[in-house]
C-alpha cells in the first residue's frame, strides 16, 4: 500500500467528476444524511444559550439589591384637624401620611387588589405576560405597556425612576421577585397603598380618603374603597369625579366592575354588592372657603412648631397630626356671613379715599372660650391667595373707644400693656374681653390641643391661666360696657333669626375709632361665660410711601356699626346653635 505522500494526486478532471456526482444526489437525501448532526448542534447551542441566560439571571438576581425608597416617597405631610376631627388641611411638599395596614379595612385592600392585580396574594411578584408585552413593545417600537403587578408598581413608584426602558423593566422585575421572596405580601401592599398616586395631589390611601371623601382611611366604606381602587388606573382623569359628569359616569362604570370582581372572589357578600351605592365626592377643585383655612393653619403650624421645639419646615415634613381648637363648620359659616356683610358695604375696590385712592375693606373675627383660651374661630381675611396676612392675629386695628371700659380697672399680667396699645389685634382684644367674661381670669389664647405622630401623642395642651383682673374690677368693666352697650335680647337685631334665651350674650358692646360719618374702625363684641366673640371692621388705603397703607374711612351705607352688630349677632347665633 503506498504511503499517503506517495499516493498519486487527483487530477482536476477527477475532482470535477466527484463534485458532479455529489450534486447529482437529491437535496432531500443530503438533508436526511446531515439532519441528526444539525439537530445535535441546535440542541447544544440552545442549551448553551439557556445555561448562559440562567447563569446571567442568577448572577443578576444575586447582584441586584433592594434600593431604599426615594426621599419624596417617604416624606410625609403634617395634617391639621378641627376640634371634632374633621380634616382642616395640611402642610408639606407632598400630601401623604403613612397608615399601617391594620388601619386599612380588609375590603379596601381587596378592592385595590381586584382593580390592579387579582393574583397578588399568590403570584411571585411579576407578570410574565406584562413583561412579554413590554419586551415586544420595546423591540418593535410599539406603545408603552403597563399592566404590572402591585409589587412591580410599588418598585417603580417608590424604588426606581419612572423611566420607560427595557433595562429599567428588567431591573424592576428582578427587584420585584426579590421583594416578593424577602418580604410579606402585607408589607408590600402597605408600601404600595402608602405611595401610589390617587389624584387630587394625594400620595397614598390616607390623603386620598381625606381629599375625596373627608374621612380617615379606617372609616372608608365598601363603596368608597372601591371608588378609590378604580381611580388608581388613571388618577389625573378621575380626580374630577363628582364635579365633571362625564368623568363621574366613566368612574361609576369602573367602580361597578371592581365591586363585581370583589363579589365574585368572595371579598364581599352578594348582599353588600347589592346594597352598594356610588359614593358622593368632595367637590374638586376646592371652593372659596378652602382658602380661609390657610389662615388657621398658619397660626396652628407656628404654635405646633413652637411647642415641639422644631422649625415649621421640620413640622411640615415629619408626618404629624395636629389637633386644633377650631370649629370648621363655624368657620365656613362665618365666611359666608362676612361675605354677605362685605357685599352690603359695597365694592371693596371702590374709590373712596383721599385723592381718589382705592379703599380696601377688612373684616376680622375671633371667638374664644373664656377661662380656657381655646380659639374656636379665626377669620383673618377674605382671600388668602390675595392677602396671606392674617388680620385677626397680625392686624393692628385702631382701638378708639373699644378699650374705654378698662379705663378705671387695675390691670395685671398680660393686660398691663393694654392701655398703652392704641391699635391692638383682634385676638388681643378678644382675649381681654374673655378675661372679663371669666370674672378676671386671663387665659392665653391657644389653637393646638394635641399633636400625634405614628400613633403616639407627643404634645398635649394645658390652659395657661392667671388672674389679670380682680372680681371687683371685672364687674367694673362689665358695668362700663353695659352703659354704652346692650344686653340680653337687645343684643340681637331684629333681622337676625331668634336665638334660644339661654344662649343670649350676657353683654354686647360696640365701639370704635372716628365718629359719625367718619368712622375708621368698628369693634363689636359679645360675651358670656361660655363664649367671647369679636368682629372688627376697618378700612385702609395706600400710604404715602411705597408698599404702605394708611387708615381710611368706612363706607356709611349701610351704617358700619349696624353692619358690625348684625354680623356679630349672626355669628353668635351660628356658634351657639351647634
Amino acid at each position: 500500500m503506498p504511503l499517503p505522500w506517495n499516493r498519486p494526486r487527483c487530477s482536476p478532471h477527477h475532482v470535477r467528476a466527484r463534485v458532479a456526482a455529489r450534486l447529482r444526489v437529491p437535496l432531500r437525501l443530503r438533508v436526511r444524511r446531515t439532519r441528526g448532526r444539525l439537530l445535535r448542534r441546535l440542541v447544544v447551542t440552545f442549551l448553551a444559550l439557556l445555561v448562559a441566560l440562567c447563569t446571567a439571571a442568577v448572577v443578576a438576581y444575586r447582584l441586584t439589591g433592594i434600593p431604599e425608597p426615594h426621599p419624596e416617597t417617604v416624606t410625609q405631610s403634617t395634617v391639621f384637624l378641627d376640634d371634632k376631627g374633621s380634616y382642616l388641611g395640611r402642610r408639606g411638599p407632598v400630601d401623604r401620611q403613612e397608615v399601617p395596614l391594620s388601619q386599612v379595612p380588609r375590603y379596601v385592600q381587596d378592592a385595590v387588589i381586584a382593580a390592579e392585580n387579582r393574583s397578588f396574594r399568590t403570584d411571585d411578584g411579576v407578570s410574565p405576560r406584562a413583561l412579554a408585552r413590554a419586551l415586544l413593545a420595546s423591540l418593535t417600537g410599539g406603545e408603552r405597556q403597563g399592566g404590572s403587578t402591585i409589587t412591580q408598581q410599588y418598585v417603580k413608584n417608590a424604588l426606581l425612576s419612572p423611566e420607560q426602558s427595557l433595562s429599567r423593566k428588567a431591573r424592576e422585575a428582578l427587584i420585584a421577585i426579590k421583594l416578593d421572596r424577602t418580604r410579606s405580601k402585607d408589607d408590600i401592599l402597605a408600601g404600595y397603598l402608602n405611595t401610589v398616586y390617587f389624584g387630587r395631589g394625594s400620595a397614598g390611601i390616607e390623603a386620598a380618603a381625606r381629599n375625596y371623601f373627608g374621612v380617615d382611611t379606617r372609616n372608608l366604606t365598601v363603596s368608597q374603597g372601591a371608588a378609590l381602587a378604580a381611580i388608581v388606573n388613571i388618577p389625573s382623569y378621575y380626580e374630577k369625579a363628582g364635579s365633571d359628569p362625564e368623568v363621574t359616569a366613566t368612574l361609576k362604570a369602573r367602580w361597578a366592575w371592581v365591586l363585581d370582581a370583589m363579589a365574585t372572589s368572595g371579598a364581599i357578600t352578594p348582599k353588600q354588592r347589592a346594597e352598594a351605592a356610588f359614593p358622593a365626592f368632595r367637590f374638586y377643585p376646592p371652593g372659596t372657603t378652602e382658602g380661609q383655612r390657610q389662615y388657621m393653619i398658619d397660626v396652628a403650624a407656628k404654635e405646633a412648631a413652637d411647642r415641639l421645639g422644631i422649625t415649621e419646615d421640620q413640622l411640615a415634613r415629619d408626618g404629624y397630626t395636629v389637633h386644633t381648637t377650631f370649629d370648621l363648620a363655624l368657620q365656613d359659616a362665618t365666611t359666608e356671613a362676612v361675605k354677605d356683610t362685605e357685599n352690603s358695604q359695597g365694592d371693596k375696590g371702590g374709590k373712596g379715599g383721599k385723592g381718589g385712592k382705592t379703599v380696601t375693606l377688612h373684616t376680622a373675627v375671633v371667638a374664644m372660650k373664656p377661662g380656657d383660651g381655646a380659639v374656636r374661630l379665626l377669620y383673618g381675611g377674605a382671600d388668602y391667595a390675595r392677602q396671606p396676612f392674617n388680620d385677626a392675629v397680625g392686624g393692628a386695628v385702631e382701638a378708639g373707644t373699644a378699650l374705654d371700659p378698662f379705663a378705671e380697672a387695675r390691670l395685671d399680667g398680660p393686660l398691663t400693656a393694654l392701655r398703652k396699645t392704641a391699635a391692638p389685634t383682634p385676638l388681643q382684644l378678644t382675649a381681654a374681653y374673655a378675661t372679663v367674661a371669666a370674672n378676671g381670669l386671663y387665659a392665653a389664647p391657644y389653637t393646638v390641643t394635641k399633636i400625634t405622630r405614628d400613633g403616639h401623642q407627643v404634645y398635649t395642651a394645658h390652659p395657661d391661666t392667671r388672674r389679670a383682673l380682680n372680681e371687683k374690677d371685672a364687674f367694673t368693666v362689665s358695668a362700663s360696657m353695659s352703659k354704652t352697650g346692650t344686653t340680653d335680647k337687645e343684643a340681637i337685631p331684629s333681622a337676625v333669626p331668634a336665638v334660644p334665651a339661654q344662649k343670649f350674650p350676657q353683654l354686647f358692646y360696640t365701639a370704635g375709632a372716628g365718629g359719625g360719618i367718619t368712622r375708621r374702625t368698628i369693634w363689636s363684641t359679645g360675651l358670656n361665660p361660655q363664649l367671647t366673640l369679636t368682629v372688627a371692621l376697618f378700612a385702609d388705603q395706600p400710604g404715602k410711601k411705597k408698599n404702605t397703607t394708611a387708615p381710611a374711612q368706612l363706607p356709611n351705607d349701610p351704617p358700619p356699626a349696624e353692619s358690625a352688630q348684625e354680623t356679630t349677632a349672626e355669628i353668635w347665633r351660628l356658634a351657639t346653635a351647634q
